[in-house]
């Protein structure tokens, strides 16, 4: 009869977390990235310290998005259109830096703002008004940015920090809340006419955030072409207010997997 060789629990130990390395090494690479919000440009649906992972195969292949060297050098291959509404991170076509925004306009639409409302195609959307955004004024994630106010001016640290908040209704069906800061910053655009394959983009803290409004020559996004797409951001797997993610006492609990809208 054959002894049954005894493994040491120490090596078991050892090759089990290799194993498991690997795995999610694998999965990150191939299927998710993770993505962290350094800054308020998406409040009030994303806050600076969400931790969140992307689907990078959301609208098919592309060089940003897949590990294989089968991927094209430009364009996409298998490419799915993103939805209007969908907040996506893609790639800065001029800093290659990685942004997450919501599509707003898809290709062959018209888009401009006008005295801060947005219009599709010549229709308004509909806006529906919301209680104050209240925030502290004080340093946030490892950035240490310092939110805006509305109330200007707030002292540092105190708790009362207003940005205005909407509720803005896309024909589609989907909503989303956005805030202004009243401070007439890209409220009044030029008309957009989205091109082949191009996408623009805003973020919901209107007053804050450099999307397709501004050119990429004044820090702005542009209109994105979809190769710089890299996936759908859907759900927030936890948060944490403080300045890194290992301060738990600084998580927010009512943000653990909280989908996206």
């Amino acid at each position: 009869m054959k002894q049954k060789i005894k493994k040491n629990p120490i090596y078991e130990l050892i090759n089990t977390l290799i194993i498991a390395l690997v795995l999610a090494g694998l999965i990150r690479t191939i299927l998710f990235q993770p993505f962290w919000i350094p800054t308020g440009s998406m409040k009030p649906s994303l806050l600076v310290g969400d931790f969140l992972f992307v689907n990078k195969f959301s609208y098919g292949f592309s060089r940003y998005s897949c590990p294989f060297s089968i991927c094209p050098i430009s364009g996409r291959i298998f490419f799915t259109e993103p939805k209007r509404g969908d907040v996506v991170v893609f790639r800065h076509p001029k800093s290659g830096k990685d942004y997450i925004k919501r599509v707003i306009g898809l290709p062959g639409d018209k888009v401009r703002l006008l005295k801060g409302k947005l219009f599709i195609n010549e229709s308004m959307l509909v806006r529906e008004g919301l209680p104050d955004f209240i925030e502290a004024k004080s340093e946030q994630g490892s950035m240490k940015t310092v939110p805006q106010c509305a109330n200007e001016p707030v002292p540092f640290g105190n708790k009362n920090c207003i940005k205005y908040q909407s509720l803005e209704k896309l024909e589609n069906g989907k909503s989303y809340k956005i805030l202004d800061l009243g401070q007439n910053i890209g409220d009044d655009t030029p008309d957009f006419i989205i091109g082949k394959d191009e996408y623009f983009f805003l973020g919901d803290n209107r007053d804050n955030s450099l999307d397709s409004r501004f050119d990429r020559q004044f820090g702005g996004v542009g209109l994105v072409p979809k190769e710089y797409l890299i996936g759908k951001a859907s759900l927030i797997l936890f948060s944490s207010s403080g300045s890194s993610i290992f301060y738990f006492w600084s998580w927010r609990k009512d943000r653990f997997f909280k989908v996206i809208r």
